[in-house]
């Protein structure tokens, strides 16, 4: 048996339950630089929890997915914020859930188009980086540091993905 999943439109409001959707705010812009440049300020927080821990940027290339794709597990970060941005102006499917009982809840997928970004909170239930199309490449910034920041839960009967609408 299988179960399919509807892809949403990702909005602020919709993915608000799971993080931060990060793009070009008007209400938070700010010039600087001499009235050059358009600072979009604080759209996001990182977070680092624990001894030791620090924030890092880092470059995560995506290989593209085939559908349909099917979700069998589900991953959170404990201790630490996990944060993409597209660099390359590409869609991608973000697949969250609500935490049930310690396990994830039916997940949700979002399409996010290559100008927004997401910025899970700490111990947020989310698929692995799902690049669309082409391989892509992303500005991730998360956690580094001591401790065990990866949990992984696997569903007895998968999901499945359709191939995206671009």
């Amino acid at each position: 048996m299988t179960r399919h999943l509807e892809i949403l439109p990702l909005t602020k409001a919709a993915f608000a339950p799971f993080g931060d959707m990060i793009e070009a705010d008007p209400a938070t812009m700010r010039f600087i630089n001499g009235g050059t440049t358009e600072r979009f300020h604080a759209l996001s927080s990182a977070e680092a929890i624990g001894d030791g821990a620090r924030v890092i940027l880092n470059l995560f290339r995506g290989q593209p997915r085939a559908f349909p794709f099917t979700i069998e597990m589900m991953e959170r970060h404990p201790f630490g914020s996990q944060c993409f941005v597209p660099l390359k102006g590409r869609p991608f499917l973000v697949v969250v859930a609500q935490d049930e009982g310690g396990r994830p809840s039916k997940p949700q997928v979002f399409l996010a188009r290559g100008d927004q970004g997401v910025n899970y909170r700490v111990n947020t239930w989310h698929y692995p980086l799902m690049a669309l199309e082409e391989q892509s490449d992303f500005l991730v910034v998360d956690r580094d540091g001591p401790g065990n920041n990866l949990e992984e839960y696997f569903f007895e009967t998968p999901y499945i993905i359709g191939a995206p609408t671009l």
